[in-house]
């Protein structure tokens, strides 16, 4: 047999392969959302691991945001997989973002794929009660006495929303956990503005483009108006990486 047929022995840590395990019923349906895994005394036994090589395991998964850890022995404690999404994702991305594993003009080309995409359905689907709570941000950013990072809050919770408005809960939560990952850049980005109200003035008029768009039904615009409103804070705000090659 040639030495091409052989592969190095990979050697998987303990608490890998009860996480392996865990995941492999979850991926085939064995275990789903709400389920109570089985006790740490009864799943270290049925796995043949220690007690502390399972901790370990579950420790990981409940950083990731699969399994709920409760405290207790009774019905009420141990481990269950969560049902909602969580800040797994989010805390993921944010350290990713830190350390510069996606560059600003990734997040940039991103941004705009999933926000366009947002706008132009919630110009389809949106109700009035949408446009009311979109309303009500916008007004809330016409404090004239806001602060930078409320004015940022309200910022991202104006995106999102429109998100929320599509009816899709995944690109809801996929923008939610984007412009969490992003918060600090954002307020990095105004606080290097020599007049940060005069950029916000023009931040509010876009929105209110935007969201007139979406109230009229007008897909093509609120996709134009976003992606352009977008691209115009990246280059106003000077944020890192936007003019670096692809």
């Amino acid at each position: 047999m040639s030495a091409e047929a052989w592969e190095p022995v990979q050697r998987v840590r303990t608490y890998e392969q009860v996480m392996s395990q865990i995941e492999d019923r979850i991926l085939d349906g064995r275990l789903k959302a709400g389920d109570k895994l089985p006790s740490e005394r009864d799943l270290s036994a049925l796995l043949g691991v220690s007690r502390p090589s399972l901790r370990e395991s579950l420790r990981v998964l409940e950083a990731l945001g699969i399994v709920d850890i409760r405290p207790g022995g009774g019905a009420e404690g141990g481990a269950v997989l969560v049902g909602e999404p969580g800040s797994g994702f989010v805390n993921l991305l944010k350290l990713q973002l830190a350390l510069g594993q996606f560059d600003q003009n990734e997040v940039l080309e991103t941004r705009i794929a999933l926000e366009t995409w947002c706008c132009e359905e919630a110009a389809a689907r949106a109700s009035e009660e949408d446009h009311h709570e979109l309303g009500l941000i916008l007004d809330a950013m016409d404090d004239p006495d806001i602060s930078t990072a409320e004015f940022n809050r309200l910022d991202a919770a104006f995106h999102v929303r429109i998100a929320e408005s599509t009816g899709n809960t995944l690109s809801s939560h996929l923008m939610g956990s984007l412009r969490t990952a992003i918060n600090r850049q954002m307020i990095e980005a105004y606080a290097r503005l020599e007049d940060w109200k005069k950029t916000a003035t023009v931040v509010r008029s876009e929105h209110r483009h935007i969201l007139d768009s979406i109230r009229r039904g007008d897909a093509n615009e609120s996709r134009r108006a976003v992606g352009d409103h977008i691209r115009s804070f990246y280059n106003i705000g000077n944020i890192e990486g936007l003019n670096h090659p692809h």
